[in-house]
């Protein structure tokens, strides 16, 4: 039961990346993305290219989830969500500490918890 209830929380921790790619990459400068983060279009115009790569990097950060699901050796399967769902709290901290306060509930939280489910299987 532990091991069900920790891959349906890694798999929104994965979900909610991949829609940050989207937000970031594809987003950024239309009326979405510019009401989710706050931005004039003048703003977000001016900053395409570093959201571009943001989006980028919460890819990874969702593949990188995602590997560690489908990893066939259960041991090296957790080391691997573990260390992926780490990079995700401590950027959602670092967010939440130099960006926006809700980046810490939106990204740091959702992280912990499945960190914690994982750690508890």
């Amino acid at each position: 039961m532990m091991q069900v209830l920790s891959t349906i929380l890694v798999l929104v921790v994965i979900v909610e990346h991949f829609y940050f790619l989207v937000l970031e990459m594809f987003y950024w400068t239309k009326p979405l993305g510019l009401k989710t983060f706050g931005k004039t279009k003048e703003e977000a115009e001016s900053s395409k290219v570093l959201a571009m790569n943001m989006g980028l990097y919460n890819g990874f950060l969702a593949v990188g989830l995602l590997w560690g699901l489908i990893y066939p050796i259960d041991f090296v399967s957790v080391q691997i969500q573990l260390f992926f769902l780490v990079l995700i709290i401590i950027a959602g901290l670092f967010g939440g500490l130099t960006a926006k306060r809700s980046i810490i509930v939106v990204q740091a939280l959702p992280a912990a918890l499945a960190a914690i489910f994982v750690l508890m299987q």
